[in-house]
């Protein structure tokens, strides 16, 4: 789906016209009406606005273009239910809810992760858990946060 498209999803599901929309995210009228016909879009400060306005992801209102993950355990971020947020209550698109919160990570280092890991993940392939670890190892060190 289109920028235009799911901006005018989230006005008509909230009810509002172009004008209520506008005044709500600080544009005009005439700038909402743009963006629904695909003229322009909304630039970076006034997707944050719409984004902390109606609880959507930034990602989500550009019509989710990157596959966002977890930059500290993995996990895909398909739903923006899952994506952290900082203490202000703004989208942290690069982490989940799970790895952090509140503005703190909740594993202090890899390995509580790790550890973390290999107690709750279900081991299909009957691995060793030294293949395991590394394995988990080997995908963590991949990611941003362990850089």
């Amino acid at each position: 789906m289109d920028t235009k498209d799911i901006l005018k999803k989230i006005r008509e599901a909230n009810n509002l016209t172009q004008d209520q929309f506008a005044e709500r995210v600080l544009v005009t009228r005439q700038a909402v009406s743009r963006w629904e016909t695909g003229e322009t879009q909304p630039n970076t400060e006034t997707l944050k606005i719409i984004s902390r306005e109606f609880d959507i992801s930034i990602n989500t209102i550009l019509g989710s273009p990157r596959q966002l993950y977890c930059q500290c355990c993995g996990m895909p971020l398909n739903e923006d239910i899952n994506i952290s947020r900082e203490p202000d209550g703004f989208f942290n698109e690069d982490y989940c809810k799970w790895c952090y919160t509140d503005g703190d990570f909740v594993y202090k280092s890899k390995d509580d992760l790790l550890d973390f890991l290999m107690e709750h993940m279900p081991n299909p392939e009957k691995l060793e858990d030294s293949d395991r670890r590394l394995q988990y190892d080997r995908l963590l060190s991949q990611l941003k946060h362990w850089n």
